[in-house]
């Protein structure tokens, strides 16, 4: 559903929102989160984890061509 770049900018920002609840029982370090995001279509969602979690991220060549700051060709999903 998301390519790379996005999947790794919306764990930053998950991150600073939580950070940002100074909550006591939070971790010092990184904080260790699962976000599953589901899109209009059943086959459509994210898995969106804490960016320590995945040091190797799997690239999925359809989600990369969706991302229009990494792609030369956006589609529109119309194709």
């Amino acid at each position: 559903m998301f390519s790379v770049r996005q999947k790794r900018e919306i764990a930053d920002a998950v991150q600073q929102i939580l950070r940002a609840t100074n909550h006591p029982e939070l971790p010092r370090g990184e904080i260790q989160f699962i976000l599953e995001v589901h899109g209009a279509e059943a086959w459509s969602f994210a898995r969106i984890e804490n960016n320590g979690a995945v040091a190797v991220p799997a690239v999925n060549p359809w989600n990369e061509r969706q991302d229009p700051l990494t792609s030369a060709t956006p589609t529109t999903g119309d194709e």
